[in-house]
């Protein structure tokens, strides 16, 4: 069935909202020729689903660290090669930590009325069992330290429940929607408030993973489940399960185990589940929150439950750094061919889905469009002015840490988060403009201008060519979470898609549901395109893109990718 697009009259009259008068006289320049291949050819011919079914169907999770991240990289790597992209290649950073394969797992517990199934999912770097183990099933709860030391020495040999009963409330409304022209408005009218180093969705790293806290969020209660999960790490019991902090109708939401810490420990140096200094740490499940409930409420009736667990993992350490991948549309203008324009999308995932809308989704929509380029610019008979980069970034969801790594590499190093670069790379200078995606498998709507305000009236052109495909929105506000934020850190002109939402926050991200089918073909070709055109235009246009002011302090020398 063909998907068509229509846009709402609110969406064109948003379109005029941030225009500066100054900026109605002079109009940036848009080549509607180039625009109409790239709109052929990602409407018509796109290879999008290919890509998104290769990553999610065949190479499945990638987790940072993995064989099958590997995997999916080397293939990233021949795929751009054939494609005749040049200086294709796996980018070196970290070192990150230890690779984890899930291979084998089961749990389910008995009463005396009989078996219960349990839907579950273990964390990412939880460490196997000794075969199939049991043991009686226990729910921890405290209010007080006193309460959290009654358990020490009590739990060694048991199944323990982290999380109390988390009530479950019916969904009388749509799961999956888009943006409204309401909603557009909103985000257009918006007073300029650019996103913090962590952004809206937050770092990645335990996003999701909830469990423990309680609600209310005080400081006091905090502390306290923070301690009592710490507890019943240190005893080691069989396993550790919670039900996360959202997920219903069997949509399980999984991140990363956790591992036990000491007081001792300095703010910034304790270490991940993936660390090869990671301390012994029992195995984590994530249980379907209404298995979980039923478990709780069967204990506190005073019914026993055993639960028998077998969990085969493989940990691989031969190679403790990590690679983004990189390839080129190499510049042929004289003067700034050695100038760069990125595009890019984090490649790593979560492992209880195969991570298609997080993110194979951007993946995929990044590879289409750099495909798309190189057979508009084949048609042509030219290649672009500036160097067209692509990167596909990994340890996204444990901090940015690929793209951070990359930029830092590459063009300007920094002190911490959020703050000014100090010593600024050669390429520094020499680079206009980062596009990322990031938000699910739905169509653009426009653009975040984390506060560059000098940009909107370049992007409000480049838009229009795209109202018919619902793309008109522009908004001076940031976004965050996502791989844009290394390069605006540093003060590059960095931009994330505003995408239509579709179910990716209540269902699929970081969930057992992340899967291709919940991905939007359509949504996809249109986003492809879109990207393609922006960076195209980011190409040949005269000048670089407009920054948002910095203090420059330090030029270093040349470095290599």
């Amino acid at each position: 069935m063909t998907h068509r697009f229509k846009v709402g009259i609110g969406a064109i009259l948003l379109a005029l909202v941030l225009l500066p008068v100054s900026a109605q006289t002079t109009l940036e320049p848009v080549d509607q020729k180039a625009v109409d291949l790239i709109r052929a050819e990602g409407l018509e011919n796109s290879n999008v689903m290919n890509y998104m079914s290769w990553m999610t169907d065949v190479f499945g999770p990638r987790l940072t660290g993995s064989p099958a991240l590997d995997a999916a990289s080397n293939w990233a790597v021949k795929t751009f090669e054939d494609m005749g992209l040049k200086n294709a290649h796996k980018s070196k950073w970290g070192p990150f930590g230890r690779g984890w394969t899930l291979k084998h797992f089961n749990l389910e517990a008995t009463s005396e009325f009989g078996m219960i199934s349990l839907m579950a999912y273990p964390k990412a770097w939880s460490p196997g069992t000794n075969g199939h183990v049991a043991g009686e099933l226990v729910l921890v709860s405290a209010s007080t330290a006193e309460e959290v030391e009654a358990y020490r020495g009590k739990l060694a040999g048991k199944v323990v429940m982290i999380q109390a009963i988390r009530e479950v409330e019916e969904p009388f409304e749509a799961i999956a929607e888009r943006h409204t022209d309401a909603s557009l408005l909103r985000l257009a009218n918006a007073a300029p408030q650019p996103a913090g180093q962590g952004g809206g969705r937050g770092q990645g790293g335990g996003r999701g993973q909830g469990g423990g806290r309680g609600p209310g969020g005080a400081a006091g209660a905090f502390q306290v489940a923070a301690a009592m999960r710490n507890l019943v790490l240190s005893e080691m019991p069989i396993a550790v399960l919670d039900a996360g902090s959202k997920g219903d109708y069997g949509t399980i939401f999984v991140s990363s185990a956790a591992v036990p810490t000491s007081a001792e420990d300095a703010p910034g140096t304790r270490v991940g589940a993936q660390s090869v200094d990671a301390p012994p740490t029992p195995p984590q499940f994530t249980v379907a929150v209404e298995h979980y409930n039923r478990l709780a409420r069967m204990l506190e009736k005073g019914i026993k439950v055993k639960v028998s667990v077998d969990l085969k993992v493989e940990f691989t350490s031969n190679d403790l750094d990590e690679y983004n991948v990189i390839a080129e549309i190499p510049g042929t203008d004289p003067e700034i061919g050695d100038e760069i324009v990125m595009l890019g999308a984090h490649f790593d995932s979560w492992h209880a889905g195969t991570g298609a809308t997080d993110n194979a989704a951007g993946s995929s929509a990044m590879m289409e469009a750099v495909r798309i380029l190189k057979k508009v610019y084949a048609d042509q008979g030219k290649g672009p002015r500036r160097t067209i980069r692509i990167a596909l970034w990994t340890g996204e969801e444990q901090g940015l840490l690929g793209s951070r790594a990359y930029v830092s590499a590459n063009f300007a190093e920094s002190e911490g988060r959020g703050q000014p670069p100090t010593v600024f790379h050669t390429e520094y200078e020499k680079f206009s403009g980062y596009y990322n995606m990031d938000n699910g498998s739905g169509r653009i709507r426009g653009v975040h201008l984390q506060g560059n305000e000098a940009v909107a009236p370049i992007f409000r052109q480049w838009l229009t060519p795209f109202h018919d495909l619902d793309a008109a929105t522009l908004t001076l506000n940031g976004t965050g979470g996502t791989d844009h934020l290394s390069f605006d850190g540093i003060g590059l002109p960095g931009f994330q898609f505003i995408q239509d939402t579709i179910a990716y926050s209540p269902k699929t991200h970081h969930s057992n549901m992340d899967v291709f089918d919940h991905t939007i073909e359509a949504d996809l070709k249109q986003a492809a395109t879109i990207i393609a055109s922006f960076v195209y235009h980011t190409s040949e246009r005269d000048e670089l893109l407009p920054r948002k002011p910095l203090p420059r302090v330090n030029v270093a020398g040349p470095t290599g990718r």
